[in-house]
């Protein structure tokens, strides 16, 4: 199939992008990576008035520290993030996660910003972004904010973004010496979406773990939590955490598997994720 037809603006400025998105209300959309917008064009699932580019905006690429946050611009590609060092040493989770997302051909053109605000429920940036803490920096008409992850998505590919909202930069806390992360997936191939998903950091205290976030993919319309479980791993009792997931995550039958097979492997990651965390403290 081929896309319904469509105006393009190749935006110069932030500001401009801004402006662009305010002349025609829910007809425009951002171009950035497009390895998902590209995909919903042809199948005409999505059909824009007018495409804004923002690939130009080079302002909103790169990866940086600052003070006690790592910084990573939203239209840095996802191969960049995979090869970063300091990626590597200030927030391991993304590092374990990236090889899992789709293939390098995609990766060497999606942006992390543009998965984010795709907000798709069974992609792995947006769990990542949750169990991380981590803000999402938004510039719009009325200035720029900042809005948690846990706030972020809203719904079934919802965000907090607004119609003349442009999500800017991620700002994740730096991993201290006692950061621990784990990530795991089930799919069908390598590089498909995942069937069931979960990414996790806690802090190392003594034997066991404490300030334990886990956050899952694939189970609900957006990274969900699992706070029995992360209660019950914090006490270090891992068969209550994985008893626990009863009352954490409602899957749903999909395409992908039944909702009994899901809630089945999410135990089974749980399990897998908490050896990763536990295994990193020897």
């Amino acid at each position: 199939m081929k896309p319904a037809p469509f105006g393009y603006a190749k935006a110069r400025s932030l500001d401009e992008a801004i402006g662009l998105l305010g002349q025609q209300p829910d007809g425009v959309k951002l171009l950035a990576g497009g390895q998902s917008l590209i995909a919903t064009l042809n199948m005409r699932l999505s059909e824009p008035r007018l495409l804004v580019d923002i690939n130009g905006l080079h302002e909103l690429s790169g990866i940086r520290l600052d003070n006690d946050h790592l910084v990573i611009g939203a239209m840095t590609r996802q191969v960049e993030i995979e090869r970063s060092a300091d990626i590597a040493r200030h927030a391991p989770l993304l590092a374990k996660a990236l090889p899992h997302i789709a293939h390098p051909a995609i990766r060497n053109r999606g942006t992390i910003g543009g998965s984010i605000a795709f907000a798709d429920p069974a992609a792995e940036l947006p769990a990542c972004l949750t169990a991380l803490s981590a803000e999402i920096e938004i510039a719009g008409p009325s200035g720029k904010r900042t809005v948690r992850a846990d706030d972020f998505f809203k719904g079934l590919f919802e965000t907090a973004l607004g119609p003349q909202d442009v999500l800017t930069a991620i700002r994740i806390p730096t991993a201290l010496a006692d950061h621990r992360c784990g990530f795991d997936e089930f799919a069908r191939r390598l590089g498909d979406y995942a069937i069931v998903g979960l990414a996790a950091t806690a802090r190392a205290n003594g034997a066991g773990l404490k300030d334990v976030r886990l956050a899952y993919f694939g189970v609900g319309a957006t990274p969900v939590r699992a706070s029995r479980a992360e209660v019950a791993l914090a006490a270090g009792d891992l068969d209550k955490a994985v008893a626990s997931l009863s009352g954490d995550i409602d899957p749903q039958d999909d395409v992908q598997e039944n909702a009994a097979v899901k809630q089945h492997l999410a135990g089974v990651l749980l399990r897998r994720v908490a050896k990763q965390m536990t295994e990193a403290r020897s």
